[in-house]
């Protein structure tokens, strides 16, 4: 008889983001696979906090720079077209950085707030969430 492999499920991370910088905060708690690839991270912050993905973004994680990649980079950074989320975000309270708009300057902060097991329910979704998004390109 053939044995079966088990393999374990992936983790969902529940998330905050915050856009930092703002009184009174605009956040919203999310959901999302840990596997996640952080360029789908970014789809799905821009769709949960209401941007329309005009302008240039990256995350900071421990002073390091992840985007994608640019022909004339004006600093060091890390394609993260294949760093998955459980990658760099593995520790309940664990904090990242999100940039967009980087004449604007929104910074958001996403704070890892706890794992759930994976029950099959679809994901991402959004659980939560304060005050609209400053519209694009508003300065």
């Amino acid at each position: 008889m053939a044995k079966v492999l088990q393999y374990p499920k992936n983790d969902l991370y529940q998330l905050k983001i915050t856009l930092k910088n703002i009184k009174p905060p605009i956040w919203r708690r999310f959901v999302v696979d840990s596997n996640i690839l952080l360029p789908d991270l970014h789809k799905v912050i821009q769709t949960i906090i209401g941007w329309t993905n005009s302008h240039l973004h990256q995350f900071v994680i421990d002073g390091v720079y992840y985007s994608e990649p640019d022909e004339e980079p004006f600093m060091e950074y890390v394609d993260y077209r294949k760093v998955s989320l459980a990658q760099v975000l593995s520790r309940d309270e664990q904090t990242i950085i999100y940039q967009y708009d980087f004449g604007d300057g929104w910074e958001h902060s996403i704070v890892l707030e706890k794992r759930l097991e994976d029950q099959g329910q679809e994901n991402p979704f959004c659980v939560k969430g304060k005050r609209a998004c400053p519209p694009e390109d508003c300065g």
